[in-house]
């Protein structure tokens, strides 16, 4: 039984947890095959998950570090924004050495490295549109 109900969930190289029959998987393996920066964008979606990887960048690599960095993120998204991180091997989690409680930090891989210029830019992008830089054909 659990053998069935575990055949049908499949993790992609993405690892993006799908059903194989749902819909939703075979539109990501079709968009995946046309071209990566779907599976980059898929990856990296989600409302807090650029800043996430940022503060980490930046230091803020403790649960309540980042919470305090993100007032209005909930505890229940930022865990799972993290464990999605987590499965896309952007970020790895280890234990804080000698502390008591058992502490958790967050470390950026060469992959969450990688990243952070490239959400810089989609930063400034985004900056230089808010402010008002006109839009023309071209």
């Amino acid at each position: 039984m659990l053998r069935a109900i575990t055949d049908k969930i499949v993790s992609t190289k993405y690892c993006i947890m799908r059903k194989k029959e749902s819909t939703d998987y075979a539109n990501e393996q079709s968009l995946f095959q046309l071209c990566e920066r779907n599976s980059a964008i898929s990856m990296i979606s989600g409302r807090w998950k650029g800043q996430i990887v940022y503060y980490i960048y930046q230091g803020s690599n403790r649960f309540h570090l980042l919470k305090k960095k993100l007032p209005d993120i909930s505890e229940t998204v930022l865990a799972r924004q993290l464990k999605e991180l987590e499965n896309h091997a952007i970020l790895v989690k280890r234990e804080v050495p000698d502390s008591i409680p058992v502490g958790i930090m967050y470390i950026l891989t060469n992959k969450g490295h990688d990243l952070v210029p490239i959400l810089e830019s989609l930063c400034n992008w985004g900056k230089l549109y808010a402010e008002g830089k006109e839009i023309v054909l071209v």
